[in-house]
């Protein structure tokens, strides 16, 4: 169970990653454009506010992989409260975004579903242990 919640958690710091590419890096490019429903204006408006956003979500990913790196190296304690502290904080931002954004709910669950399963497998293999 280990194993799964290290890949869980690596699949949901994959995804953040990639998010933070496109939030930071590919804004105004119009595939992102197109993703986010924005115009070139919107794009441009709200692009140092993207590129913060991008940020936290590659913070939270490097969390979540760090903590997975420490599970799948014998370190638990270390891994579990990174694997926590980041896929529980994505997982909760998906919350938010779902309850404020109704329009927004498929990317909250896009964004939440992995850190959702990795937060399960280990509380599940914490009881069990």
């Amino acid at each position: 169970m280990v194993t799964l919640t290290a890949v869980l958690a690596l699949l949901a710091a994959a995804l953040h990653v990639a998010i933070f590419v496109m939030e930071s890096v590919l804004w105004t490019s119009p595939g992102v454009r197109a993703r986010f429903g924005t115009t070139p204006e919107q794009a441009e408006a709200t692009r140092e506010m993207a590129l913060n956003q991008g940020y936290y979500n590659l913070f939270l990913g490097v969390i979540a992989a760090a903590g997975a790196i420490a599970l799948l190296t014998g370190a638990a304690s270390v891994g579990t409260a990174l694997v926590y502290a980041g896929t529980g904080s994505m997982l909760l931002a998906a919350v938010v975004l779902a309850a404020t954004s109704p329009d927004k709910r498929r990317a909250a669950v896009t964004q939440g579903l992995l850190p959702l399963l990795t937060v399960i497998v280990l509380s599940a293999t914490l009881a069990i242990s």
